[in-house]
C-alpha cells in the first residue's frame, strides 16, 4: 500500500462522518419549525428561505383569508414548518398552517397545564357539538358544554372571539377537547358571591326567566336564582305563570324579600308599578257605570277586566234581570266587551262586586208602572208545572197561576191537566213583588166567589137545611144550598146513642142541624143535629117550666111540639 493510500483513508473516512453527519441534520430538521425568510410575494405564493439547498413555496391564504389584511414584505422573517426536504421538483415543502399549529399547540399544552383560559373562535358545526378554532389548533366543543342553560339560537356566538377552557388534549392523536360552559360557571360563581353580597330588599335587578312552574317563576340574577310568585307576576289575576312570561326572556324585577340564612330570594314584577287599587274608589265610584273585557267565565259568574290590574266579578245573580238557572256561559263570551256596574268594592279582599243587569231597564219594574195589581191580563201559557201554570206577560217576565187560583170549587191538581202550552188565557192579576221578581196571577178571580158569599152569610150556631149528598162510615156529607158543603159526625147525629147510626139516613134526604164551626179557608161547615135537639130541648124546659113541677120530660116536650104543630097550621 502506497503512503498515499495510507493517508487517504482517514481523510475519506473524516469526509463520509462529515457528510452523514450533514445529511441527517438536513433529515432532522423535517417535521420542525424554523425561522424563514421571504424572498418574493407572488399573486398567491410566497417564496421563503429556510437555509436549504432550495427555497419554498407557502400559499399565501395560509396568511390569512382577506388578502386586504394580509401583510408580509420580503425580508420579513416568518415561521415555517418543513414538511419534506424536497418535492419532486426540488422545492421545500413548507407550510405556515402548520407552523402555527405546532405553535399553538405548544402555549395550548403550557395553559392547560396552568389551568388557563384561552382565546377561540367557534367556526364550525360537527356531529355532537362544534368545532374552534385555537389561534391555529382546530379544537372540539361537545353541545353541553356550550353554555349553562340550553341555547335555541348560536348564531350570535358563531365567529365571535371568546374565551375557553381546555378539558383534555391528546397530541398523539391531535384532539383537543374545551368548554365555554366552564367559563361561564367561573364567571357565574364570581357573580354570585359579588351579587349577594350586595343582595338589598327594594332593589331592582335585571334577569332571566330560567323555569316556570304551576307556582311560579325562577329567574336567574346572575348566578343565583330567585322565585317570582304568580301573585307577584301582575296586578292582574292570572291563572299559570305561563300565560304572561317565557323561558329565556329578559325581565325586570325587585327584590321583595331576601334571607340571608337560607339564601332564598322573592322577586315581584307588579311592585314596579303603582298599586291600580289604591285609587280604586276614585277610577270606579260605586254606581258608575262602565266598559270592561270578559277575561273568564265559571259556574258562579264572569270575571270582567276593567283595567289593567283591576278586575270584577259579575256573580250569576247579578247578569241577567229573567234568565235565572242559566250558566253564565250563555250569557256573556271570554274576551267579550260588556257594559257593567260597580255594585261594591271591598279593597281588603281586593274585590269588586259588579252587575251587567243593572246597565238595562228592570224589567219588573217596568211592568209595575205599567200595570196595577187588580187588572185584568191575557197572556200564553209558557209552562205547566206541579204547581200551576206560567203565563208570558212579556218577552222576558212570566207571571204564574197557582194551582189553588184555577178555580174556586173545582180540583186544581185535577184542573191543571185540562190546560196546554201555547193556550191563551185571561188572568187577574194578585200582586207584584219586585225584590222578589214575581208576579201572582188567578184565573178563579175573574169570577165571583159564590160559595164565600154563602158561607159569609151563615152564622155558627144557626139552625140550617142539609141535602144528604153521601153517607160514610164516619157520617154524613151533605149539602147546604146549591155551593155549601158540610159534614155531620156520626156522633152528632142524635143525643141518643142508640140513634148515632148512619143507616137511619138516605141519599137525598133533608135534615136540619145546627152550625157548628164555619171554616172560610176549606170552604165547609160543621153540622150537629145532637146539637139543635139539645138547644131545642133548652127552649122547651125554659118555655113549658121543669120537671121540677112534676111534670115528666115528655109531657115539657110533647106540650112544645103541639104547639110548634099549632103555629104551623
Amino acid at each position: 500500500m502506497s503512503q498515499a493510500d495510507i493517508t487517504a483513508t482517514p481523510v475519506n473516512e473524516s469526509f463520509s462522518e462529515l457528510l452523514d453527519q450533514s445529511f441527517q441534520e438536513m433529515t432532522s430538521i423535517e417535521g420542525s419549525v424554523v425561522a424563514g425568510t421571504v424572498l418574493t410575494v407572488e399573486k398567491d405564493m410566497i417564496l421563503i428561505d429556510v437555509g436549504l439547498k432550495s427555497e419554498g413555496r407557502v400559499p399565501l391564504r395560509e396568511f390569512g383569508n382577506n388578502e386586504e389584511d394580509i401583510k408580509i414584505n420580503p425580508g420579513d422573517i416568518v415561521e415555517v414548518y418543513i414538511e419534506r426536504l424536497e418535492d419532486i421538483n426540488g422545492h421545500a415543502v413548507l407550510s405556515r398552517e402548520k407552523a402555527r399549529r405546532e405553535e399553538s399547540w405548544v402555549n395550548l399544552e403550557m395553559a392547560l397545564e396552568k389551568q388557563q383560559r384561552v382565546n377561540g373562535v367557534i367556526f364550525g358545526k360537527v356531529k355532537g357539538g362544534f368545532t374552534v378554532d385555537l389561534d391555529g389548533a382546530t379544537a372540539f366543543l361537545p353541545g353541553s358544554q356550550v353554555d349553562i342553560r340550553p341555547i335555541k339560537d348560536l348564531g350570535a356566538l358563531m365567529g365571535t372571539p371568546q374565551p375557553f377552557q381546555i378539558l383534555k388534549m391528546d397530541r398523539r392523536r391531535g384532539n383537543i377537547v374545551v368548554s365555554r360552559r366552564a367559563v361561564l360557571e367561573d364567571s357565574r360563581a364570581e357573580a354570585r358571591s359579588e351579587l349577594v353580597a350586595n343582595l338589598q330588599e327594594g332593589q331592582v335587578l335585571q334577569g332571566v326567566i330560567k323555569n316556570i312552574t304551576d307556582y311560579g317563576a325562577f329567574v336567574d340574577l346572575g348566578g343565583v336564582d330567585g322565585l317570582l310568585h304568580v301573585t307577584d307576576i301582575s296586578w292582574k289575576r292570572i291563572n299559570h305563570p305561563s300565560e304572561a312570561l317565557q323561558i329565556g326572556e329578559s325581565v325586570q324585577v325587585k327584590v321583595i324579600k331576601f334571607n340571608d340564612e337560607t339564601q332564598r330570594i322573592s322577586l315581584g314584577i307588579k311592585q314596579l308599578t303603582e298599586d291600580p287599587w289604591l285609587k280604586v274608589f276614585e277610577r270606579f265610584p260605586v254606581g258608575s257605570k262602565m266598559a270592561g273585557i270578559v277575561t273568564n267565565i265559571t259556574d258562579y259568574g264572569s270575571f270582567v277586566e276593567l283595567e289593567d290590574g283591576i278586575e270584577g266579578l259579575v256573580h250569576v245573580s247579578e247578569m241577567s234581570w229573567t234568565k235565572k238557572n242559566v250558566h253564565p256561559g250563555k250569557i256573556v263570551s271570554t274576551s267579550e266587551k260588556i257594559e257593567v256596574m260597580v255594585l261594591e268594592i271591598d279593597v281588603q279582599k281586593r274585590r269588586i262586586s259588579l252587575g251587567i243587569k243593572q246597565c238595562i231597564d228592570n224589567p219588573w219594574e217596568e211592568f209595575k208602572s205599567n200595570n196595577k195589581v187588580g187588572e185584568t191580563i191575557e197572556g200564553e201559557i209558557r209552562n205547566i208545572t206541579e204547581f200551576g201554570l206560567f203565563i208570558g206577560l212579556s218577552e222576558d217576565i212570566d207571571g204564574l197561576v197557582h194551582l189553588s187560583d184555577l178555580s174556586w170549587d173545582g180540583n186544581g191538581d185535577e184542573l191543571i191537566k185540562t190546560y196546554s202550552k201555547g193556550t191563551s188565557v185571561k188572568t187577574k192579576i194578585l200582586d207584584i213583588d219586585i225584590e222578589k221578581e214575581r208576579i201572582s196571577l188567578g184565573i178563579k178571580q175573574l169570577t165571583e166567589d159564590i160559595t164565600a158569599t154563602e158561607i159569609g152569610n151563615i152564622r155558627k150556631g144557626s139552625t140550617v137545611t142539609c141535602t144528604i149528598a153521601n153517607i160514610t162510615d164516619n157520617g154524613l156529607e151533605v149539602n147546604v144550598g146549591d155551593n155549601i158543603k158540610g159534614f155531620i159526625k156520626k156522633s152528632d147525629l142524635s143525643r141518643e146513642r142508640a140513634d148515632q147510626k148512619t143507616d137511619r139516613y138516605g141519599v137525598g134526604d133533608k135534615v136540619d142541624a145546627t152550625v157548628t164551626n164555619i171554616d172560610k179557608k176549606a170552604r165547609k161547615i160543621a153540622l150537629s143535629i145532637k146539637a139543635k135537639e139539645i138547644e131545642e130541648e133548652k127552649k122547651a124546659m125554659a118555655e113549658y117550666g121543669s120537671s121540677d113541677s112534676g111534670a115528666s120530660l115528655g109531657d115539657i116536650l110533647g106540650a112544645a111540639l103541639a104547639k110548634k104543630d099549632a103555629n104551623s097550621s
